[in-house]
């Protein structure tokens, strides 16, 4: 339980910014990697390849950092998104910000990696953390609101799926409570690790459609995960996670219930990395502990991640928030 009932009060101030893609939201109710599916391309190959060349192309990368202003508890974060070298534009979006609701400084933190476009991950950058905090059960129950939200959000882009598009995304969301809660949950492959006295922690599931209980989940509800074209296990030969928002071709086999998991800030727990699989495809998670775990400046530390799996050649779209605690 965090406090009383929600209410409805305005942020003081706020630290909030998107990727770099520049597609708007589609109007609607706020009622609420690797290889995937094949990614939807606005320009031929050779034609992006020369306006990126030519600086004509979209902006490739998106950086900022902010500070909460309330808890005693300070928290401080830092982003870079990095544009990837796969022929399509960024589908990547990002949420960093802090709101004060019900006498508490929330931090709001998210990584949404957009597949087949970036519609549905538009879509939950504007409206995900609104509709888990217009859950009745969040100040009671945040498990539980943050579950429904999902839900209740992926039901929307399900129902919407002539204005979102065919396509889907990932999700890695962090609700840091007054700097001493954080709620933390996810689907798909987007991954959240926590350095706790210098060790790395992951603390989200990789939703991967050859694991044992997806496996399992996908075949009962009359889909399959095959190898086939390539050599990464897809659902329906199609996509590379088990689940996701959206994807109306394989809603009946995609889950998009979250793994959901609460952890009490204490003096152990030193930042969070939240990142896409741009980044985790080519570094282990203590690697990523160790390159940035002595740079107290988020946004650099941000900034050194996506740089190093830019060097180790990942070619999907990288997205990094670090968030620094008691700074």
């Amino acid at each position: 339980m965090i406090g009383g009932q929600a209410a409805d009060s305005q942020p003081p101030s706020a630290s909030a910014s998107c990727s770099s893609s520049s597609s708007s939201s589609p109007s609607g109710p706020a009622a609420g990697g690797g290889a995937r599916l094949h990614r939807s391309k606005r320009r031929p190959d050779i034609l992006n390849m020369l306006m990126t060349a030519a600086c004509l192309g979209p902006s490739s990368s998106d950086t900022g950092k902010g500070q909460s202003k309330l808890s005693s508890n300070k928290v401080a974060h830092g982003f870079h998104l990095v544009e990837g070298r796969s022929g399509h534009e960024m589908e990547d979006y990002h949420v960093a910000e802090y709101r004060y609701e019900n006498d508490h400084e929330l931090g709001l933190f998210a990584i949404y990696d957009g597949h087949l476009g970036d519609r549905v991950a538009n879509y939950l950058k504007a409206n995900l953390f609104n509709n888990i905090l217009k859950e009745p059960l969040f100040w009671s129950d945040p498990q539980e609101a943050i579950k429904n939200a999902y839900s209740s959000t992926n039901k929307y882009i399900l129902e919407n799926s002539k204005q979102l598009g065919p396509g889907g995304s990932t999700a890695v969301t962090a609700i840091v409570v007054d700097g001493k809660d954080m709620w933390i949950a996810n689907i798909g492959d987007s991954r959240a690790v926590v350095c706790e006295k210098g060790t790395a922690n992951q603390l989200t599931v990789d939703h991967e459609p050859h694991t044992t209980n997806e496996r399992k989940r996908i075949e009962k509800q009359g889909g399959f995960v095959s190898t086939f074209p390539g050599d990464v296990p897809r659902v329906n030969g199609q996509l590379a996670v088990a689940r996701a928002f959206g994807d109306q071709s394989l809603k009946a086999h995609l889950s998009s219930e979250p793994d959901i998991k609460h952890i009490q800030i204490n003096s152990n727990i030193e930042f969070v990395i939240l990142a896409s699989d741009g980044l985790w495809k080519v570094m282990k998670n203590q690697e990523a502990v160790n390159l940035v775990k002595s740079t107290k400046d988020p946004q650099t530390a941000a900034k050194r991640l996506t740089s190093e799996a830019l060097d180790r050649m990942s070619k999907d779209d990288i997205s990094c928030i670090v968030i620094r605690f008691r700074c």
